[in-house]
């Protein structure tokens, strides 16, 4: 398959319609992909824009943006420039830092369904696998790169993957095409380029399939991730409660292998990637615990509490906001999330004959008793926080509808029987958004 015929098969199959975007370095990689691109894009009749990111760290980087003006206006292509800022300091990869700046500007670029279309080939893929395997990473890393995944409002494909740059050259050679050469390329004290540069080409002279096989490795450690992510979707769909909680119990039922799985999935849900070694720290030090400890484990900005056998990764929010005067069928912004009252009888209501200027929203508020709705006597709201089981840190942030000084609603838990509309009246919706 020729690599005009790959890329249409790849649109056809990921993205038949739209909006195509280039992420256009002016390199011999993406060079070859916006020729392909602007072809399909005429025979197609579909709109094409290269988006050049500047990134500013090398003086031979200054021509690059003229460059890409140049050779994308001569196949008739829009060309937009987006200059960014790399973070630089002892500490700080300037590989990975430039990665990241860039992907954050392509991804700004993109409309809501769009498609970004990125010039990684087949050696690309190698250099991933075995920058993988020198990490230890698992099935996760060793999948390497897929031909397409989420990126921003839209998604990214890589429809030159399959392909060796060897083949991107020869293409190059016979369209007479232009390209930078980008000197850091040079530098192998960059990971990478050490193994573009000194490993990968020593390979290939002695197993000159090597790239192929190794990509085929990935392929089926992408089949295998996937397995390993539907199980995962399914163990959690029995042990998580309501408030995204995962159950410990349930947990130890698994094999070692199994409960790790759910584990990793369910972290990387809430925003935490945990080293094996720090798996097995959370498993001990954290789920299995004495009960009456409240054992945490931060990891960068994240922590990992428990509570009530269950795991939680309480998520990071904004300060709660209280509201002294409440402004009836609008939104109200309360910080941890919005409420909105409004006049009728659909929803979950307030008594009709509570004043609505009366009413306030106020966090964290001690020594208050309630009697939920379809429940009898009234108790503590720390017993009851209890019994619906709010983490401590969850509590302070939860908003507490009040009535001059007694409790109406705690939002999103439950409503107090004294103040609740019966089901044939009118009321005070309460409408609230986390």
């Amino acid at each position: 398959m020729t690599l005009y015929e790959r890329m249409c098969r790849c649109l056809h199959d990921h993205y038949p319609q739209g909006p195509i975007y280039i992420a256009f370095s002016g390199g011999l990689d993406s060079t070859v992909l916006l020729v392909l691109a602007a072809r399909l894009a005429a025979e197609q009749d579909r709109k094409l824009c290269a988006l050049h990111v500047h990134h500013g760290l090398q003086a031979a980087a200054d021509a690059w943006p003229a460059h890409c003006l140049r050779l994308a206006g001569s196949l008739g292509v829009p060309c937009r420039i987006l200059p960014v800022k790399v973070a630089t300091g002892a500490r700080i990869s300037t590989e990975a830092a430039a990665r990241d700046a860039r992907y954050a500007a392509l991804a700004a670029e993109l409309p809501a369904g769009a498609a970004l279309l990125t010039g990684h080939h087949l050696d690309d893929q190698v250099e991933t696998l075995l920058l993988a395997l020198k990490r230890g990473a698992g099935i996760a890393g060793l999948a390497a790169m897929p031909e397409c995944r989420a990126l921003g409002q839209g998604i990214q494909l890589r429809p030159l993957l399959a392909h060796s740059r060897n083949e991107l050259e020869a293409f190059a050679a016979e369209q007479t095409l232009n390209w930078v050469e980008d000197p850091s390329n040079a530098d192998n004290r960059f990971d990478r380029n050490f193994l573009r540069n000194e490993i990968v080409p020593r390979l290939l002279k002695q197993w000159p399939a090597f790239s192929r096989t190794a990509s085929r490795s990935a392929a089926l450690c992408a089949e295998q991730l996937e397995l390993s992510q539907a199980l995962a979707e399914e163990d959690m769909s029995v042990l998580q409660n309501t408030a995204k909680g995962l159950s410990i119990a349930g947990l130890e039922t698994f094999s070692t292998a199994r409960r790790n799985n759910v584990l990793r999935y369910w972290l990387s849900e809430q925003g935490m990637l945990l080293s094996r070694s720090q798996l097995a720290v959370a498993w001990q030090e954290l789920a299995l615990a004495r009960e009456d400890a409240d054992p945490v484990l931060n990891i960068g900005e994240k922590t990992l509490r428990r509570y009530q056998g269950y795991l939680y990764v309480p998520a990071l929010e904004h300060e709660p906001m209280a509201v002294p005067v409440l402004q009836p069928e609008q939104w109200q912004d309360l910080g941890v999330g919005r409420l909105c009252l409004s006049w009728g009888r659909e929803l979950v209501a307030v008594r009709a004959d509570i004043a609505p200027e009366k009413l306030h929203i106020a966090f964290g508020v001690t020594g208050l008793r309630a009697c939920p709705a379809g429940r009898s006597g009234s108790r503590p709201l720390k017993k009851l926080w209890q019994e619906y089981g709010i983490p401590p840190w969850q509590r302070p942030r939860v908003p507490l509808l009040m009535h001059e000084d007694k409790l109406v609603a705690a939002l999103g838990v439950f409503i107090c029987d004294d103040y609740l509309a019966r089901p044939d009246e009118s009321g005070w919706q309460i409408q609230y958004q986390r």
